[in-house]
């Protein structure tokens, strides 16, 4: 059976791990400190090459997953309709495909209510979810 402090072991590292993310940020963006990698890949462009789509990120140096395989990775065309795609390493870019969507113009990953991204840069830190497009989401009229 499973030892009941299990789950609170495990939420302390992951307090843990954030604040030790959060303490890399602090001391370069707010201490000028440097010479360390205090940020996961962070999206910055996209390119599109037939039906494929290229992404470049900053803080990409040594793009990895711990998996066989990145996960979360979606692409829609101009109908809007996101579809699961396969997505691969190259490099300091990902490539992003889906069988589904042969004319892409959008790429998203880790947009779901309880992501898992698994995508990470060669000091550990992952990359933030992120969307390719400004479309209106299903809460940008809400008011709270």
């Amino acid at each position: 059976s499973t030892p009941l402090y299990s789950s609170a072991a495990s939420d302390v590292y992951k307090r843990q791990t954030v604040g030790h993310r959060l303490a890399l940020w602090a001391l370069a963006k707010d201490y000028g400190q440097t010479g360390f990698e205090y940020s996961g890949p962070l999206y910055s462009s996209m390119t599109i090459i037939g039906s494929v789509a290229r992404l470049n990120f900053s803080h990409a140096k040594g793009l990895r997953t711990p998996d066989n395989e990145l996960r979360e990775f979606e692409t829609a065309g101009a109908d809007k309709v996101f579809h699961k795609a396969f997505a691969w390493i190259e490099g300091v870019r990902v490539f992003v495909e889906s069988k589904e969507v042969r004319n892409p113009v959008a790429v998203r990953m880790g947009w779901s209510a309880a992501p898992q991204p698994n995508l990470f840069n060669r000091a550990g830190l992952p990359a933030s979810p992120f969307r390719t497009d400004n479309w209106p989401g299903l809460t940008d009229s809400v008011r709270w």
